[in-house]
Order: structure tokens, then C-alpha cells, then sequence
């Protein structure tokens, strides 16, 4: 029955084109026409026109990176992410919760794998790296080894201490000061996507200043906040 349905008014469409006017015909042709152009231009503006930025990426060196409208978008997101989650605020060694940190990390790591399999693949250019490149070297250069090393650990500790202090964990300052590691990675990451959003000093944005990378650093140490910071930390 549907099949009858459909041959008919196919039938009645060609029949209905082949009736019309030359003058008619041609404004149908022309109206396909222009809005197939649309099409072709949105298309351009969203694969064709990319910019070259680049950045220095933490664990590598700096590559150039081609971005357009869409993946701008993507970085934005990413960026905004890192920025307002505890896995990137300090953590003083007499004060806050690893648990804490390494819950916010777990959910920057699934945020960041969903908002990738969400977007739009960004158009590959020879000699250029994509914002996907950027964000997936964050999770499986930074987050994922952090993770992997550390959260084991921890869940041991309070699954044979269930109503023990955190601070009693005898690897609580080991794990600081892998954390506070990390984090100038992931700062540097969130620098990163800034840049790659186009966003105008990101450094003053972020309101936290990493402190220096040493061979010798102590447990205990800690980032610095910058004056007059606001940035608000979410799990």
C-alpha cells in the first residue's frame, strides 16, 4: 500500500514539473541553486578557514595547530572544563581532601572523552594538529597515569581504614605532591585550549599561577594564588 502511495505522487511531482512554464523551471533551478551555495559556504567557513596557533604542549614540545568556528567551540569547552574544577585549584598539604581532587579528575576525564565523541571531528591539515590531538594527549599523557597510579592506592587505604583521616594514609604527601605535578600540566593544558579558543590572557583568567617545576621538590609545597582571583573550583 505504501508503495502505491509513494509511486503516485512521485508520479504526480514529474508529472506536475513537466507542466510548468520555462520561466517557473528556471526560479526552481535557481532556488536550488542558491541554496546549494549556501550549503557550499557554510561548509567552507566551518572546514576551509583555519588558523594556525601555536602551542606548547606539556610532555612534548610546540606543534602548530589548525583551528576553524567548530573546533574554537570544542576548545572553549575544554578549556572552560580544566579551569573550574578542583583537579586544577591548590591543595595545601594541611588542608582539602585527595579524595576530592581525584574525584574532579575522574570527571574531567569523562567529560573531556564526551564532549570528543560529541563534537564534530575537526578537518585533518597536512602539518597541523587538531584540538581532538590536544585534549586526548591531556588524558592519556596527564590524567590517565595519574589516575591509574594513584586512585588504587587511596580506595585500598579506605577500604582497610573506613573511618580513618585521610591524613593518616602513608602515602597522603607522595600523592600531594604527584597531584600538585599534575596539575601544572593540566594548567598548562587549560592554557592550551585557551589559546586555541582565541581567548586573550588565559594566564589572568585562570587566577592560579603553578608554582615552579623543581627536580627536589617537597612535599608540602603549593600553588599561588594570584591577587585578586575569582575563579570558582566545581567536582
Amino acid at each position: 500500500m505504501s508503495a502505491t502511495v509513494i509511486g503516485a505522487l512521485t508520479g504526480l511531482a514529474v508529472f506536475s514539473l513537466t507542466q510548468v512554464t520555462s520561466r517557473i523551471l528556471f526560479a526552481i533551478t535557481g532556488g536550488i541553486s542558491g541554496a546549494a551555495a549556501v550549503l557550499a559556504v557554510q561548509w567552507y567557513q566551518r572546514t576551509a578557514r583555519l588558523t594556525e596557533v601555536k602551542v606548547t604542549v606539556p610532555q612534548l614540545s610546540e606543534l602548530t595547530f589548525a583551528v576553524n568556528n567548530d573546533s574554537r567551540q570544542v576548545a572553549w569547552q575544554m578549556f572552560v572544563e580544566t579551569v573550574t574544577r578542583v583537579s586544577t585549584q591548590p591543595l595545601a598539604s594541611d588542608q582539602g581532601v585527595v579524595r576530592e581532587a581525584l574525584t574532579s579528575m575522574y570527571g574531567l576525564f569523562a567529560t573531556t572523552r564526551e564532549t570528543l565523541k560529541t563534537s564534530r571531528p575537526s578537518a585533518a591539515v597536512p602539518g597541523g594538529q587538531t584540538v581532538e590531538y590536544l585534549a586526548i594527549t591531556m588524558l592519556n599523557q596527564a590524567l590517565r597515569p595519574f589516575l591509574s597510579h594513584w586512585h588504587p592506592r587511596l580506595q585500598e587505604f579506605e577500604r582497610d581504614h573506613p573511618d580513618g583521616p585521610e591524613s593518616a594514609w602513608p602515602e597522603n604527601a607522595d600523592c600531594r605532591a604527584a597531584l600538585r605535578e599534575v596539575q601544572r600540566d593540566i594548567y598548562d593544558y587549560a592554557v592550551g585550549f585557551a589559546r586555541l579558543a582565541g581567548v586573550r590572557e588565559p594566564e589572568t583568567l585562570i587566577g592560579i599561577v603553578p608554582a615552579p617545576r623543581s627536580p627536589d621538590d617537597e612535599p608540602g609545597g603549593n600553588h599561588s594564588p594570584v591577587a585578586g582571583s575569582g575563579t570558582r573550583a566545581r567536582h
